[in-house]
């Protein structure tokens, strides 16, 4: 049995997963789907940078597992598991990048989004008064996110959406693990329908990045509801590969 650690994206929280949490139980696996601070059920407010916390969130639960975990980052949740990696590198067998950013150091998540042409997410971001949050307007939700849901899942899913914390420019920028600090293996999940983190730029970002493999998913942004079967298989294949000492082979 493998624990499977699933850190959301912006906007999303915990719910997101609900899904595929029970696919990945029945294959025999222990899950856990936490709130980011400032996200879901966790409360934290705007105003005290919830996005400081994050990194810190995901170490406290892998520092109460046992056994190390595979730990998977959707979207920007991506940027958080390569900064945890730094932190607590022996705590876990993989990294999994579900359509995600895997930046080098010193790149921001926004100026990768801004190269990204075919993205449409910028054209749907509303950021309030205060400065403070940046939300997505429903319509965006749906062409951006959920783009190949169904009207009911899609309409749940804009539903539970949370205005995102805004990260200061002075806040540390996390990036992927030094090689002298991470020395195990990286996965990519790609989504090639994406309309949020484009194909060409989920490509570019594990190809400059090597992953040991990259898996491919034709849906859109949102595969946990969108393809739910098909990412707990992924998952369930990435978990049984690389937490029981078999050979890894680079893509």
């Amino acid at each position: 049995m493998s624990t499977i650690v699933l850190i959301h994206g912006g906007w999303h929280g915990a719910w997101c997963w609900q899904r595929v949490v029970p696919l990945l139980r029945n294959m025999g696996h222990r899950v856990i789907a936490p709130d980011l601070p400032g996200h879901g059920s966790e409360m934290t407010t705007p105003a005290s940078r919830p996005y400081e916390k994050y990194v810190p969130c995901v170490c406290n639960i892998l520092d109460a597992q046992t056994d190390a975990v595979v730990l998977v980052g959707h979207s920007s949740g991506g940027a958080v598991i390569s900064a945890v990696a730094e932190e607590r590198r022996l705590k876990f067998s993989v990294l999994v990048y579900l359509t995600a950013f895997l930046l080098p150091s010193g790149v921001m998540p926004r100026s990768v989004a801004q190269e990204d042409r075919e993205s449409l997410l910028q054209s749907y971001l509303v950021v309030d008064p205060e400065g403070l949050t940046v939300s997505v307007t429903p319509e965006g939700a749906r062409r951006v996110f959920y783009s190949d849901c169904t009207e009911d899942d899609a309409a749940w899913g804009t539903n539970l959406l949370f205005p995102e914390p805004l990260i200061s420019h002075r806040a540390v920028v996390p990036s992927i693990p030094k090689p002298r600090c991470w020395q195990g293996p990286r996965v990519y999940i790609e989504c090639l329908q994406d309309k949020a983190l484009g194909p060409t730029m989920q490509r570019k970002m594990y190809t400059e990045s090597p992953c040991e493999r990259v898996y491919s998913l034709q849906c859109g942004h949102s595969p946990f509801l969108s393809a739910p079967q098909a990412l707990a298989a992924c998952l369930h294949e990435i978990a049984s590969v690389f937490t029981t000492g078999a050979p890894h082979h680079p893509v």
